[in-house]
């Protein structure tokens, strides 16, 4: 009984030497170590959450200009077809060759 009792003692002797001033002012730079961790714990959360934010507007933006570049490109592959520029060239008074053009030969190189 009486090792039961002395247990119990060491024990609370234990218990109130890991509680005292001086015990937990040896703690304090742990303490303020796991601060800091927590802080940077936070703030990479906060980047990373940032850059997926920035990586998904810039996908967004590229599926724009891919878009917006194949139908530009639809609008001249159209354009440049041959009926579509004498239609686009005819209100300046400008019409299409229906005689084939005249080589010219230089003379003096024979």
């Amino acid at each position: 009984m009486e090792s039961n009792n002395r247990k119990e003692k060491t024990k609370a002797y234990h218990l109130k030497r890991l509680l005292n001033y001086k015990a937990i002012v040896k703690q304090i730079p742990f303490f303020l170590f796991l601060a800091f961790l927590a802080v940077i714990y936070i703030y990479n959360g906060h980047m990373a959450d940032k850059t997926i934010r920035s990586i998904t507007k810039t996908s967004n933006e590229l599926k724009e200009l891919q878009f917006e570049y194949k139908d530009v490109q639809g609008d001249v592959l159209k354009r440049s077809k041959q009926s579509e520029l004498i239609q686009a060239v005819e209100p300046l008074g400008l019409k299409e060759l229906t005689t084939p053009p005249v080589v010219l030969i230089d003379s003096t190189k024979y």
